[in-house]
């Protein structure tokens, strides 16, 4: 079983809070969202893992037992072309769960007309794969957002 932890402090929202119809119906996959705390902030990874996938806005950690995570920071942030985005590990980098991989402020997407709200999502899984899933209350970033079985 894989233990997804937070990515970001916040407060958990749950998918159905997102502002954006492909993550708040699943169709990217299940998992839940966190609100961001406003203040510049690491987004740290979810799982201990490799990186797969890295982008300023968005990046996928894939377990020893090849589930993907994918952390969205912000929805519609890829209009941002990484304006606000600090990159602090490279693609194909082995990392540790808490590890730091994208710097970044919630603050500067809200005022860019974004929201913050930042989708965790289980790739290639089925909602009635997920455990426990957080969809309110506050989180750090060692919170457990969802188990996946």
């Amino acid at each position: 079983m894989t233990t997804v932890t937070s990515p970001l402090a916040g407060t958990a929202v749950g998918l159905s809070a997102v502002p954006d119809p492909v993550f708040s119906g699943s169709m990217v996959g299940p998992g839940t969202a966190v609100d961001p705390v406003r203040q510049p902030t690491e987004a740290v990874s979810p799982v201990d893992g490799i990186v797969v996938s890295l982008h300023p806005h968005a990046f996928v950690v894939v377990d020893d037992d090849g589930h993907g995570v994918l952390t969205h920071l912000g929805i519609d942030t890829v209009q941002l072309n990484g304006d606000g985005f600090e990159l602090l590990v490279d693609k194909g980098d082995t990392v540790e769960r808490g590890q730091p991989i994208v710097r970044w402020d919630p603050v500067s997407v809200e005022q860019a007309g974004k929201s913050p709200i930042s989708p965790v999502i289980a790739l290639e899984a089925t909602a009635d794969s997920l455990a426990a899933v957080l969809e309110d209350g506050v989180v750090e970033t060692a919170t457990t957002l969802f188990k996946w079985k």
